[in-house]
């Protein structure tokens, strides 16, 4: 078993949500440990987020789940993380905190170049943006 910190179109009701990605394949729901937040900076590429790992910035939100290891090709093929091919996202390790527990964790961030003349992300978790973000669209364009 694994933990994933998921901060995007992986977190449930999303677009690649994990455990709908999980039954797919025929593998174990994945079980949720907890809301969690690493530190960073989050920007919107359009359909998804994008997280710059930053120490000196603030939280970046998502859930931190633990995952049967069959599912971690899945999801490197969701992100399009493919061993001697350059992809937006990175396969990384870090540290999560769930509650007041640090839990050592694999992501899928971005480098600073992938995110240059992205709108950032300010308050940190992408759910709550794209809720925003589309309602406002809805209203200015009607779809």
């Amino acid at each position: 078993m694994r933990h994933v910190f998921i901060y995007g179109t992986l977190r449930a009701g999303e677009i690649n949500d994990i455990g709908l990605a999980a039954a797919r394949h025929g593998i174990g729901t994945p079980r949720l440990i907890g809301r969690a937040a690493v530190a960073g900076r989050l920007y919107d590429l359009g359909d998804y987020p994008g997280l710059v790992q930053d120490e000196t910035a603030g939280l970046v939100r998502g859930d931190v789940y633990e995952i049967d290891e069959a599912l971690v090709p899945v999801l490197d093929d969701i992100e399009g993380v493919h061993t001697g091919t350059d992809s937006v996202f990175k396969s990384r390790e870090v540290t999560a905190a769930v509650g007041d527990s640090p839990l050592r964790c694999f992501f899928y961030p971005i480098d600073d170049v992938s995110a240059m003349g992205r709108p950032r992300i300010e308050a940190g978790d992408w759910v709550s943006y794209r809720l925003a973000r589309d309602a406002v669209s809805t209203l200015k364009y009607g779809r």
